[in-house]
């Protein structure tokens, strides 16, 4: 779309047309995604853990890197339940990807390597606490996930958290949650955000490698459908309703709860909750199973049906003028 660029900080950080970052969503985000958008004047971010060897996520990084010239990330959990943390944050420094996301722990070492190699560092939070601690720390952005975020969603308002740390901080933020067209991309950066982090509204993309049914369900179900979870990694977490979510229930049973307070027992069965919730995430989204537990946020609300990235990046963008 000519003359149609969004200038803020984060498009003048990254050197890019609009300041949308395709959001990295676990097993959904794949690196056909990302050359998408990139291509569409956007970025995008993978999650490392959508790799099962760091030699695949190098390859990964080659491709988009040979593909489409332009920014684009990795999202890194930082904290213990992710084992291969150090291997991957060792590939993703010597392939120098432009920036890393990080999630779930203190992003410190994260921080002190990426820089030393030249990366940005944006990283997740969910209060102005946390965003002042990664912001001493020397993070290069704030992603500030709200309670309309799909996934692990925080519990403020993108209303009442944008504001706050736009007052509180010095570094961009960037909201991630409740922006599922380019009316309230447009609502976000007028809050103080800088750019925006969208998932949801992707899944149902041509270049999503998810099925066709997980594709139709974010057709089919809205925003009054998306229900927290505690069984998929022990912290809460965005699903769609469907009759087997309903079947199974959103709470972790008695003995579930034991473990997860257990000082000693605490990191491993959390561990162990994690890989096997991701396992039936992984079934649900690539295979033909009842077993239905489709991670998405309230934004598939806007979802009508499944078109290229770069058509819904473009109707971002012209929905995002008419307001002007």
């Amino acid at each position: 779309m000519e003359n149609s660029e969004i200038k803020t900080a984060l498009s003048e950080m990254l050197d890019i047309r609009y300041p949308i970052i395709l959001a990295p969503m676990f097993l959904v985000s794949n690196t056909e995604m990302i050359i998408s958008a990139i291509k569409a004047g956007a970025t995008g971010a993978i999650p490392a853990m959508n790799y099962r060897t760091t030699e695949e996520l190098k390859l990964a990084i080659r491709e988009v890197k040979a593909k489409a010239k332009g920014p684009f990330g990795i999202n890194l959990i930082v904290n213990k339940s992710n084992f291969t943390y150090k291997e991957q944050l060792a590939v993703i420094c010597e392939e120098k990807v432009d920036y890393i996301i990080t999630s779930l722990g203190s992003p410190k070492e994260t921080i002190d390597q990426a820089h030393k190699h030249g990366i940005k560092v944006f990283c997740d939070v969910t209060t102005l606490k946390y965003a002042q601690k990664v912001e001493s720390l020397g993070a290069d952005a704030i992603i500030a996930v709200n309670k309309e975020a799909g996934g692990h969603a925080g519990n403020i308002s993108i209303k009442e958290l944008i504001p706050e740390l736009k007052k509180n901080c010095k570094i961009p933020v960037i909201s991630a949650g409740g922006v599922g067209n380019g009316y309230e991309l447009r609502e976000a950066l007028k809050l103080g955000a800088e750019g925006c982090s969208i998932g949801s509204v992707f899944i149902a993309s041509e270049e999503s490698g998810v099925n066709e049914d997980y594709k139709q369900a974010c057709i089919d179900y809205g925003k009054n459908d998306i229900v927290m979870t505690s069984k998929l990694s022990g912290t809460p977490c965005t699903v769609i309703k469907t009759p087997y979510v309903e079947k199974i229930g959103t709470d972790q049973n008695w003995l579930e709860k034991l473990l997860n307070k257990n000082k000693k027992l605490k990191k491993w069965f959390k561990a162990f909750t994690f890989i096997r919730g991701m396992k039936t995430l992984q079934k649900a989204a690539f295979s033909a199973t009842y077993k239905t537990l489709w991670c998405a946020g309230p934004t598939i609300e806007n979802v009508k049906s499944v078109r290229p990235i770069k058509a819904i990046i473009d109707q971002f963008v012209k929905e995002y003028h008419e307001q002007k």
